[in-house]
């Protein structure tokens, strides 16, 4: 594939409401309603099965079904030219041991790409999420864990990783306010202290501000945005979290600042939104 210059995560993507052509419009609002109607399916089934199962099936076919419905809905945005995908490095990490999966956080799509390649995973959400009339009933079916209370998050995040179950976490708390990457929070640190296990590192690469903090839903970006996900370091149960949580923004600092290019993806360079 002749590309003529490298989408490359060395600069941050500009922040502007673009105009987009009809058919980039069209397919943001499929995108969105898709979304709309894969959570309301999977909250309607949750109340089913939460019914109808024991509480540990419910909760093994809940996030299978939650991995699956994610998987088939970002097969769909490719599908409509809307996104591009490189996501298999994550697929090494299914059946493995029990982690905290620890990426970058640069668009609202970044717990749907990643949950939709571990199927076996739990995930630490906003409060407000989890009591959304959207993701609250499929949420709590599959045990995702809210994030307030912070000493009962933790308990929760602990208890679900010594059963086995990875954890994905964001570092940052929330999606990236700074470039390349924000502050991060010491969770992560004390999580891996108190549970005893591994931290994996995940970057996530794009081409596309979309979706990023400060992005309106009502802004139309240049088509397909580009996503790729590579493993990171995996660092060892932290010890000091301070030192830990330190150690872990130098990382994420240093590699996302020497990202690859993802003309491997991308056919053109992005243009900016007029």
């Amino acid at each position: 594939m002749d590309n003529k210059s490298d989408a490359m995560l060395a600069e941050p993507p500009p922040l502007k409401a673009g105009r987009g052509t009809a058919h980039e419009t069209v397919r943001l609002c499929l995108g969105y309603g898709l979304l709309v109607a894969l959570c309301l399916g999977i909250s309607v089934m949750a109340i089913a099965m939460r019914v109808l199962l024991p509480r540990a099936r419910s909760k093994s076919w809940g996030r299978r079904l939650a991995s699956a419905s994610f998987r088939a809905y970002l097969r769909l945005l490719a599908l409509m030219g809307a996104c591009r995908f490189d996501l298999g490095a994550l697929d090494v990490l299914q059946g493995g041991p029990a982690l905290i999966i620890a990426p970058n956080h640069p668009s609202l799509l970044d717990a749907i790409m990643i949950l939709s390649r571990l199927p076996d995973a739990t995930c630490i959400m906003k409060a407000d999420i989890v009591n959304s009339v959207f993701f609250g009933a499929g949420a709590r079916l599959v045990g995702y864990i809210r994030n307030t209370p912070l000493r009962t998050m933790v308990q929760l995040s602990v208890a679900d990783l010594r059963q086995g179950s990875s954890l994905l976490l964001f570092p940052e708390g929330t999606r990236t306010r700074r470039f390349p990457v924000g502050q991060m929070q010491g969770t992560t640190g004390l999580i891996s202290k108190h549970a005893g296990v591994p931290v994996q590192t995940v970057f996530i690469e794009t081409d596309s501000a979309f979706l990023g903090k400060g992005w309106s839903l009502l802004w139309t970006p240049k088509m397909p945005v580009t996503y790729r996900v590579r493993l990171g370091q995996r660092f060892e149960p932290a010890g000091d979290t301070a030192g830990f949580t330190a150690e872990l923004e130098r990382y994420f600092d240093t590699e996302l600042r020497h990202s690859q290019p993802l003309s491997s993806l991308a056919p053109t360079a992005p243009a900016p939104p007029a």
